[in-house]
């Protein structure tokens, strides 16, 4: 089912009451209560899974229904694109991996854009509030490079107006189920041909008048004034819609939520992808500090006449190798910055001093059931469903009731005479009760669609229960198997450490030639490349286990092992 512009209240009229003769203002009196339009309480890119049937639908139970389905978009159970997910288990595959005897050319370490991944960066890094650049490289932390993206991202500011909308609105509808009162006062002259009229002065002959005795031009001049009052006296449909539109706030307010674990998850990321740039770089020149000492080496053994221009060519080829390896990087470094900028709402040529180091911390394992539950308490896409569901089902009481019958009341008293002479009040008081007759036939059609939609609901809230099952299963998983993978590589990284100081005292020796030694550091390389990648990893199967049990912006300092 698709739905275009949501529209929680439109029109609707329980009561119509015959024109009153309102002397002063001729105004008729309300029709009905609830007769502002709440139209467009849900942007359009929020709307969900339902459409009234056409114009002449009641809104009783289609607009109701409205008010549900189309928050649905914002968080639909079915479309898994819009859900938090496991994060992919394959980021290191996609690192560098420098495998001995091989070229090693540098990459940037932000999360590429996944289907299954909850928020990409490029969905929260399409609108922000861009502060002013500042002279120099700004400092920047990963607090408060989050703080930073919640105050400026776009996503966050449409969402927290929305909120405002919504807020502004049940007020508008709050208002209408209060009673109505207006004052009145009007002055006015006339003068009046009666001839123009038909008059004649001959017809007074009749009643013993002279012709003459009557002026055919009459002026009248008169003033009143007027209270006039209306009120809905009883309307449970009135009563139970208004409450439908309450629990409206918490869909948005949930919605908001959501969208600002996204922006924390997203900002994490990419300040990580940087600082793994960072350490790539700083990996790289020290290596190429390596090189060009064995470069040195080789060429004064040659010089000695103790090597061979071989091993120089080698030693010059593994350092112009680093040279470029290093160049990428910075490069890398360079546009990761820029993207991290714009998460964060800084100008994209704001230079950037990252403060903080790789965190590494192990995570405690949270049992399965502790996290699920945690995750049915704190899942703010679950929170608003369940919220969309109290609306339903209030809205679907509107609908029940119905069938039962209205009552109201609406009149006015004042005083009416001529402007200079004697006033005399003036009232009218009237009461309609209404009770529908031959309408059986649309109330069970409304409660059918009503009872679709909150089944539909229901059905959604037990699909999102058991992905959730299936995303914390498999961050876990990936939380488990990233950290094994860093305790394997820091373990590599030592292991070809040795290897190098080994291969190098061979070749200061004259037992070997510089051959083992370029061997050697590309095994080494590739073992640091591979550590960055498996400690960002890490970090971010940790963000994303977070962001699956709903607790990513309140615990990500947790989560990271951060004070």
């Amino acid at each position: 089912m698709a739905v275009g512009t949501s529209r929680i209240f439109r029109r609707f009229n329980r009561f119509k009451f015959d024109p009153l003769p309102n002397f002063a203002t001729h105004r008729l009196p309300r029709d009905s209560k609830l007769t502002v339009s709440v139209s467009n309480l849900l942007p359009s890119d929020l709307s969900g899974a339902a459409r009234a049937n056409g114009p002449g639908f009641r809104i009783l139970a289609a607009g109701a229904a409205l008010l549900v389905l189309a928050c649905a978009g914002i968080a639909r159970a079915e479309d898994n694109a819009a859900l938090p997910t496991a994060p992919t288990p394959m980021i290191a595959a996609s690192l560098p991996a420098r495998p001995a005897g091989t070229l090693s050319i540098g990459k940037s370490f932000a999360p590429q854009p996944v289907a299954s991944q909850t928020v990409s960066a490029m969905r929260f890094a399409g609108g922000v509030t861009v502060e002013q650049a500042t002279p120099g490289p700004l400092p920047l932390g990963l607090d408060d490079a989050i703080s930073r993206g919640l105050k400026n991202n776009l996503q966050i500011q449409l969402a927290s107006q929305t909120e405002r909308s919504v807020r502004g609105q049940i007020l508008a509808v709050f208002y209408e189920l209060l009673p109505n009162l207006s004052a009145s006062a009007y002055s006015n002259a006339m003068e009046v041909d009666l001839a123009a009229r038909g008059f004649k002065q001959s017809s007074l002959a009749a009643f013993g008048f002279a012709p003459g005795t009557v002026s055919t031009i009459v002026k009248v001049d008169t003033t009143g004034a007027q209270l006039s009052a209306d009120q809905v006296l009883f309307n449970l449909p009135d009563y139970y819609l208004y409450r439908s539109a309450q629990k409206a706030a918490n869909v948005v307010a949930m919605n908001t939520l959501n969208v600002r674990g996204g922006v924390v998850e997203a900002v994490g990321i990419q300040y990580l992808a940087a600082l793994a740039d960072e350490a790539q770089i700083a990996d790289a020149q020290s290596l190429i500090t390596a090189d060009q000492e064995v470069l040195r080496q080789a060429t004064l053994s040659h010089d000695a006449g103790v090597g061979t221009n071989l091993d120089v060519l080698r030693a010059q080829v593994q350092l112009q190798t680093e040279q470029q390896t290093l160049v990428r990087d910075e490069n890398a470094f360079a546009k990761d910055k820029i993207a991290l900028n714009r998460l964060v709402g800084l100008p994209a040529d704001q230079e950037l001093a990252l403060t903080d180091a790789v965190p590494y911390f192990e995570l405690a394992e949270m049992p399965l059931d502790q996290a699920k539950a945690l995750a049915y308490q704190r899942r703010k896409d679950l929170l608003e469903l369940e919220a969309q569901l109290d609306v339903t089902e209030r809205a679907r009481k509107a609908v029940k009731y119905e069938r039962l019958p209205s009552l109201g009341f609406n009149g006015y008293y004042g005083l009416l005479g001529e402007t200079q002479g004697i006033y005399h009040g003036v009232f009218t008081a009237q009461g309609v009760l209404k009770i529908p007759i031959f309408e059986e036939g649309r109330f069970r059609g409304e409660s059918e669609v009503a009872a679709a939609q909150e089944t539909a609901l229901h059905r959604q809230i037990d699909s999102l229960r058991v992905t959730i099952d299936q995303q914390i299963r498999a961050s876990r998983l990936d939380v488990e198997s990233s950290a094994e993978l860093v305790k394997v590589a820091r373990s590599n990284v030592d292991l070809a450490t040795q290897e190098l100081s080994d291969t190098r005292d061979r070749f200061a020796a004259g037992v070997d030639d510089n051959l083992p030694v370029v061997q050697a550091q590309a095994t080494l390389a590739a073992a640091q490349s591979r550590l960055i990648a498996t400690e960002f990893q890490f970090n971010q199967a940790k963000l994303d286990l977070a962001r699956n049990t709903g607790v990513v912006e309140t615990q990500y300092k947790q989560y990271l092992g951060r004070p």
